[in-house]
């Protein structure tokens, strides 16, 4: 199945139906009084979330979804019946946007998540509603109203835990295959991943983590070199991003350093809250490095690339510090999982109990000595 990470559909709700203008005309009640039913409401069409579902493909050839309108009213106080509302199944990541205002209408973020896109109209009111002491034979209804129409754009941004992040031919795709479940396609040329990819690291059989690999960035992205900046939003729900060098590029001219400053700026470039996320330098493909001058080359490269954070050596293809890596991500993610429980216990804490900031030199608030 072809993968598909946005798409634009037009979204419209039922209008309701029409009230009535009804008398009752039955033998022997010449003047059975005002019985015009309401009419019925239109269908909405809401947004489910889905984990089965993992593209947008099917809204990319399916744009225009409508929902059904409600029936009339009538006569002998007979009510129009509702519109079935329209439930439309997207991937869990589903960002839906309104395409006139820019606004976000809703973030699919949880496995059956129900968001309203447009409410259907309600049903006009028929003269039932309109007698009284004074109007005994109203001829007054009203009309339905019209459903919401909206023009929607559907971005998908995958949700992982931690996101891979490197230029073409860095062994992303060796990585996680080594890693994870994930099987992408991997082959000694630029560009072989085309879309993202997510696996399921296993630490054991009760740990475990997802793991996104992007198709790799060069230097223009911005200005749409390669493929672009269409698929760094899948990053932006990570927690971690590894950033994938190769230390022993194919090419005697390529410079590791500068190619992973360029990778960088991009990355900053696009959004600068990614380029604050937490990332860990990963240089990979160490069997292809003489043993005697790794550890000159490691520290040439952290030297110049004038890097403080974590740094991991690696060989994605023999598995060589592969373990070593992921248990120290599956540690990093436990200690900030737990680090957000802390935090949203004390704030639940502090709410029962209605803590609250107090002045204590306010004049209420006097000393009883």
């Amino acid at each position: 199945m072809k993968f598909i990470d946005e798409a634009r559909i037009e979204v419209i709700a039922g209008t309701g139906g029409n009230g009535c203008a009804s008398f009752c005309r039955e033998k022997f009640r010449p003047f059975g009084g005002p019985d015009g039913g309401d009419g019925g409401r239109g269908g909405s069409i809401f947004a489910i979330a889905d984990r089965n579902i993992n593209t947008l493909v099917d809204f990319r050839f399916s744009k225009v979804h409508r929902a059904g309108n409600g029936e009339p009213g009538r006569g002998s106080d007979c009510y129009g019946k509702g519109a079935e509302d329209v439930y439309m199944r997207m991937p869990v990541g589903t960002l839906i946007i309104d395409e006139t205002n820019g606004e976000i209408i809703a973030d699919l973020t949880e496995h059956e998540q129900v968001e309203l896109l447009a409410k259907g109209g309600d049903g006009g009111w028929g003269n039932i509603h309109f007698k009284s002491s004074t109007n005994r034979a109203p001829r007054q209804k009203t009309d339905g109203k019209d459903g919401e129409h909206r023009l929607l754009r559907l971005e998908l941004k995958v949700l992982a835990d931690v996101g891979l992040l490197g230029m073409p031919n860095a062994g992303k795709s060796t990585f996680i295959t080594a890693v994870s479940n994930a099987r992408p396609k991997v082959a000694d040329y630029p560009f072989t991943t085309l879309h993202p990819n997510l696996g399921v690291v296993r630490v054991s059989h009760e740990k475990s983590f997802v793991i996104a690999d992007i198709p790799g960035l060069i230097e223009g992205a911005a200005e749409g070199a390669g493929l672009g900046h269409q698929f760094l939003r899948h990053l932006s729900r990570t927690g971690l991003l590894l950033h994938i060098i190769d230390l022993a590029p194919f090419e005697a001219g390529v410079d590791p350093v500068k190619e992973a400053k360029a990778l960088v700026k991009e990355l900053e470039k696009y959004d600068p809250e990614l380029g604050k996320k937490p990332r860990w330098v990963v240089l990979n493909k160490l069997d292809m490095v003489p043993e005697e001058e790794r550890a000159k080359r490691v520290k040439d490269f952290i030297k110049r690339f004038a890097w403080k954070g974590p740094v991991f050596e690696i060989s994605a293809l023999s598995h060589e510090g592969c373990p070593e890596l992921v248990n120290a991500i599956y540690k990093h993610l436990e200690e900030k999982r737990a680090d957000e429980q802390r935090a949203a216990e004390t704030t639940l804490t502090e709410e029962a109990r209605g803590i609250h900031s107090v002045d204590l030199d306010d004049p209420r608030f006097k000393v009883i000595e």
